[in-house]
């Protein structure tokens, strides 16, 4: 079994996020990709996140209709912050066929994976498929993973080998320009979301009235 893994903030889930998710799912042929929103964001500090039941409805609403993607509420089953190298050891207790795991991250946040809890055993348990962000090269990414303290061999231009035998996989993916912080900006404005986010999220957004007031203290 071939799952994927692409967690977030989700707030809100947008078009970006989705046609990611299905790219990944279909360029390793994976059986599902779960869209995970975090309940305890460890990297928000003090910023407010909206409930997370708004978020994973919003996030369910987002992958209706796909045979790939699933909604998946794993980390607001756990007390404390969500932190990833619990969320990949709770996927081998819950998929105990010994599942490959692919985990998907953007480059901006693999430079940051110093900061994650445990960040070296994280390559015990899944492949990481490090998305291309603009502004950021692939020479960085690959500098950055070897600095990193966990001895990969470079088998490919862009996919390095680790000791547990998982790799990183360096992807070029489909870029769109859209982020949860400017639909929430635009939202907020009174301006359209639209074809930003699904349709059913928009008016899950409307119905609820969510993000009036960001930015408002």
């Amino acid at each position: 079994m071939r799952l994927g893994i692409l967690g977030g903030t989700f707030d809100p889930i947008h078009l970006g996020h989705l046609r990611l998710a299905e790219e990944v799912g279909e360029g390793f042929n994976l059986n599902t990709v779960y869209l995970l929103p975090a309940a305890s964001p460890p990297h928000k500090g003090r910023k407010s996140v909206t409930p997370f039941h708004h978020r994973f409805e919003m996030t369910k609403l987002g992958v209706e209709g796909s045979p790939l993607l699933v909604a998946f509420d794993l980390e607001a089953r756990r007390q404390g912050l969500s932190y990833s190298i619990e969320t990949l050891k709770e996927f081998h207790r819950l998929f105990p066929s010994n599942p490959e795991l692919f985990f998907i991250l953007g480059t901006d946040a693999f430079q940051e994976i110093e900061t994650w809890k445990r960040y070296q055993d994280l390559f015990n348990y899944a492949h990481f498929v490090v998305v291309q962000r603009p502004g950021i090269p692939a020479r960085k990414m690959e500098e950055r993973l070897f600095s990193l303290g966990v001895p990969f061999r470079k088998e490919e231009e862009n996919r390095f080998i680790g000791p547990s035998g998982r790799t990183v996989i360096c992807l070029e993916a489909t870029l769109m320009d859209i982020s949860s912080t400017g639909i929430r900006e635009k939202a907020a404005a009174g301006k359209s979301i639209r074809y930003l986010v699904p349709e059913s999220v928009r008016c899950y957004i409307v119905e609820y009235g969510l993000y009036r007031t960001y930015g408002i203290d």
